[in-house]
Order: C-alpha cells, then sequence, then structure tokens
C-alpha cells in the first residue's frame, strides 16, 4: 500500500501533469506560429466597407481599457479594440541582460496571466494579437471564439525578436514541477501520515510506521547522496535535450512559409521571400551583416550555410551564390514584415530538424534512466536504514 501510495502521487500523477503541461505549451507554440502566417491588419483591410472579416495578426501599444474588458491598441496609423473576455494573454518580459543575441537557454517561458488582470499594464506596453477579425456594433473588433481563442502577448524589446523569443521560451523549464504537482505531494503526504498514525500504537507494525514516514521525504530522495550526481547528470542531458528541441523549433520557423516543394513564396505583405545556400560563406557575411537563426557551433557546416531573407523579383532560391559569383547581388536581405526569419542557418534545415528531433529523444530517454537508477540508489540505502533501526541488534 505504501510503496502504491508513493508511485501514485509521487510519480504518476506529477507525470501526468508533465505531459498536460508540454501539451499546453505546444498548443501555444503551433498556435503563434500560425497566426504570424497570417495577414497583417492594417488601415486598408481594417477600413474596407464589405469584407475585411477573417484572421489576422496585429502588434502595437497599449493605448487603453475600456468596459474592464475591451483593449485598444494602437499602431502605426490604425487603432483597434480587441475584445479580451475568453483571449489566451501573456506576458513576455525581457530578460535582464536585454535582448539576446540568439538563444538564452535561462529565459523565462511566457507568463500566463487572466484577461481581467490587463488593466494593470501600463500605456505604451507592446502587444501581439493573432485570431479572428469580426464585424461588431459597425466596428471590427478582435474576438475569441469557441474554435480559436485570441492570443494576445504582451512584451518587451524590439519587435523582430518576439518571433523567436517566444518559439523558444514557450516551453517549460521543469515539466515535472506542474499545477498537479504541489496538491500530489500533500495529499501524498497526508495519506503517509493516516497509515503511519493508524499503526504507531502497534509495535508489531514498528516497521510499517517507519516505512510510512520515510515516504513523506521522497520527492526528496533525488537530491540527497549518492544519488544527487545522478541528478545533476540528468538535469544537464533534460536540459540539452530542451535546448535541441528549441533549436529544431528555430530552424522551422522559415520552412514554415513554403509550399512541398517550393522554395520561394511571398509573404503576407507581398514581398518575395526565400533562401540561397553559401559554401563557403562570403567575407560580407562573415563580417556580421547577417545574423545566425540558431548559434553557429549548433549546425553542420559542411552542408552548406542556408541564408533566408527577402529576395529580389525574378532570383532563383537555393542556387550557390558563390559558385555563382553574384554574392552581393542576390545576397538575402531584412523582409519588412518582422515576424518572418531574417538570418543563417549553418546546415541543410532538413537534416538538422531531423538530427536535432533524434538527439532530443534520446537524450531524454537517457536523463530519465540515470535519474531513476540514483532514485533506486538512494531508495536502496534509504531501505536499508530503515532495516537496521526497525530490527536493532
Amino acid at each position: 500500500m505504501i510503496i502504491a501510495l508513493v508511485i501514485f502521487w509521487y510519480g504518476l500523477v506529477p507525470v501526468a501533469g508533465a505531459f498536460a503541461n508540454r501539451h499546453n505549451w505546444r498548443v501555444f507554440r503551433a498556435c503563434f506560429d500560425n497566426l504570424r502566417l497570417r495577414p497583417l491588419l492594417d488601415y486598408a483591410i481594417y477600413s474596407r466597407e464589405e469584407g475585411g472579416e477573417g484572421n489576422y495578426r496585429f502588434t502595437g501599444g497599449v493605448e487603453s481599457v475600456t468596459d474592464g474588458h475591451t483593449l485598444w491598441v494602437r499602431g502605426e496609423n490604425l487603432t483597434v479594440p480587441i475584445a479580451l473576455a475568453g483571449a489566451h494573454t501573456y506576458v513576455l518580459s525581457m530578460p535582464e541582460t536585454g535582448a539576446p543575441e540568439v538563444f538564452d537557454p535561462g529565459e523565462k517561458a511566457p507568463e500566463r496571466v487572466r484577461w481581467d488582470r490587463v488593466s494593470a499594464l501600463t500605456e505604451g506596453a507592446k502587444v501581439f494579437v493573432g485570431g479572428s477579425l469580426v464585424l461588431r456594433e459597425n466596428r471590427r473588433i478582435f474576438v475569441s471564439t469557441r474554435e480559436q481563442p485570441l492570443l494576445v502577448i504582451f512584451y518587451d524589446g524590439p519587435d523582430r525578436f518576439l518571433t523567436p523569443r517566444t518559439i523558444r521560451a514557450g516551453r517549460s523549464r521543469n515539466e515535472y514541477w506542474n499545477v498537479l504537482t504541489p496538491y500530489a505531494f500533500i495529499l501524498g503526504s497526508f495519506s503517509q501520515l493516516i497509515i503511519a498514525f493508524s499503526f504507531l500504537s502497534r509495535p508489531a507494525f514498528l516497521l510499517t510506521v517507519i516505512t510510512a514516514f520515510t515516504a513523506l521525504f521522497v520527492p526528496l530522495f533525488p537530491l540527497i547522496p549518492p544519488g544527487i550526481l545522478c541528478t545533476v547528470v540528468y538535469r544537464y542531458l533534460w536540459g540539452r535535450a530542451r535546448l535541441l528541441r528549441a533549436y529544431r523549433d528555430l530552424v522551422r520557423l522559415p520552412l514554415k512559409y513554403f509550399l512541398p516543394g517550393t522554395n520561394t513564396c511571398r509573404l503576407p505583405g507581398g514581398e518575395f521571400y526565400g533562401a540561397f545556400s553559401y559554401a563557403p560563406l562570403s567575407e560580407k557575411i562573415r563580417e556580421g551583416e547577417i545574423p545566425f537563426l540558431i548559434p553557429r557551433e549548433e549546425g553542420k557546416k559542411k552542408e552548406g550555410w542556408y541564408i533566408y531573407g527577402a529576395l529580389s523579383e525574378g532570383v532563383t532560391a537555393f542556387g550557390n551564390g558563390e559558385k555563382e559569383g553574384r554574392a552581393a547581388q542576390i545576397l538575402p536581405r531584412e523582409p519588412r514584415d518582422v515576424f518572418a526569419p531574417f538570418g543563417i542557418i549553418p546546415g541543410n534545415p532538413e537534416r538538422l530538424i531531423r538530427r536535432y528531433t533524434r538527439q532530443a529523444y534520446i537524450l531524454g530517454i537517457i536523463s530519465w534512466v540515470i535519474l531513476l537508477i540514483g532514485l533506486t540508489m538512494n531508495i536502496f540505502f534509504v531501505a536499508l536504514i530503515v532495516y537496521l533501526l526497525s530490527y536493532p541488534r
């Protein structure tokens, strides 16, 4: 009974919460990734007498909150109302070190906030909103539907950093510690106390009493020697697996614009977008004029350097710019759409995605095996101590 309760409350319930937590963050990233591909709402669309309804994205600064649930966001030449009721709202704060250049593994995940707390935000705070724009009471307004709640993100820093920051930070740093974990620990501890006090007055069940009291501290077992060494290795490998999954998602960002079998496209604003492969990089690129989408050392340089950005009309993407001798003329440039990735991927994107996925999966399994080995060692030593205390010689 004691062992079954330990496995259920300290193992199965938090792990179930971990899977739910990972699923929720996966949905969040997929939602944002889909909305960044939608057309950008501008004055021309907003002022149409007919049509104009559909899914859009919009960025601007907080102007005011009226009626307690309508947020007004001011863009460059347009102010748009947003119905906050039912919206999924997040706050993505800038790290204390400022905008990260490529990847900040220590950046906190976006904080989910209740929509009715938005009024506390200061005027001018930056906002991203994506979702359904409808005509209501003779004005167009962003609203949530049952099938598609609005996604509202309050953020700091440059607009161009929003996409990579949201994709790489939108994942839990400690999946085991989730909304279910505190309740599972409390109920698990309470159940062990009930067992211990039930047999406390019966000397024949001294081992049961000691075991139940010991089970109270099972969540601390990974933090005591000798198993703590395995816990350190587990945290490193698990963090590395999380990092590789983030790299995988960053590499996918520019590929989402292309139809299967194509390597160029039109951005929602009409700009021509694609990539060129280089081997080796030109001097202009090596001087740092184009950023890396993932750290340079994380790629496979033998597979070439893929540079994504806006292209001139009529340029064929994925040609070898260096080999053709036209690198200066065909070098991709920064798109006007700040949500379109601009930068270098150090390796073949498709191969990198498969490699990162495989490595993250393997590291995740290895890290859990190592953690269980350390936990087993500690359980063995604790069980030995409990046995010796139960049967003194």
